[in-house]
């Protein structure tokens, strides 16, 4: 009988042990709540795969209590996240082109903007701001953001116009705060002048137009890494999803590489 007490007074004082060391449960981050909300899309959210939004904005060392200033937010994909994982705590400026009543592209995709971000209460908070490529443009009032964010664009500046939109950002920024770059990465073995519609853009050069702006590069991360992408397709970046501008002509190829090999750069104020 002493035995069999002993047994059970040892069983009940590990599952106390247990109990006390077990960590305790974590509630949802706000942007963990955002990524997984039922108001993103299933098209965007299918696209999570390859872009990696969660890692990605810990990688830049987002919070949500920041303010951050996405640049030309274009359809939206990293809006329908940053604007609710930030809601009510921080601050999300869109620096897009601005609507100057012309029917062209810029206009176009200013009120295409302004139309979804009307669509919902969860962009309420979001501030919209006048962004012209390669001229000096006031990103967020001067010295207030934390973060500032580009995905995709440099291919869209070339050289001159991205040195601009790093000196924009140096302005916008406080000190000691961050520019996040993400951009489909252009083989060191390819010549961009030669390939300068491809959609893709040399790292190397990235890092030395920021460095030129001000910024000092703290990390470089393979978190948008793809090595089955070559970056030499017949239709450049736009050959592989979720463009396919070859349409059915060998999509299955296409669709086995997924997305473009992307450089993934966070630099400092």
């Amino acid at each position: 009988m002493t035995t069999l007490i002993k047994l059970l007074t040892a069983s009940i004082v590990s599952a106390s042990l247990l109990t006390a060391c077990a960590a305790p449960i974590q509630e949802p981050s706000q942007l963990d709540q955002a990524i997984a909300s039922d108001q993103r899309s299933d098209k965007n959210k299918a696209r999570d795969v390859y872009r990696h939004p969660k890692e990605t904005l810990e990688f830049f060392g987002f919070d949500s209590s920041m303010t951050v200033v996405e640049i030309t937010p274009g359809g939206g994909w990293y809006t329908e996240i940053l604007a609710p994982a930030v809601k009510g705590k921080g601050k999300l400026y869109g620096a897009h082109y601005p609507d100057t009543g012309e029917d062209n592209y810029f206009s176009n995709s200013r009120k295409k903007l302004v139309k979804m971000l009307a669509s919902n209460e969860m962009y309420s908070e979001v501030e919209l701001t006048d962004f012209v490529p390669r001229q000096e443009s006031a990103l967020a009032p001067k010295g207030t953001a934390d973060l500032v964010l580009t995905f995709r664009n440099l291919h869209n500046w070339k050289e001159d116009g991205t040195l601009q939109v790093f000196k924009d950002a140096y302005t916008a920024l406080k000190k000691g705060g961050v520019l996040g770059v993400v951009e489909h990465r252009m083989p060191e073995s390819q010549n961009f002048e030669e390939n300068i519609n491809s959609g893709y853009f040399p790292e190397a050069l990235a890092v030395k137009l920021a460095l030129e702006a001000g910024f000092t590069l703290v990390e470089t991360s393979d978190i948008n890494a793809n090595p089955n992408d070559t970056a030499d397709h017949p239709r450049g970046v736009w050959t592989l999803p979720p463009v396919l501008r070859l349409g059915d002509e060998d999509k299955a190829k296409y669709l086995a590489i997924g997305e473009s090999d992307r450089m993934t750069l966070k630099f400092i104020k």
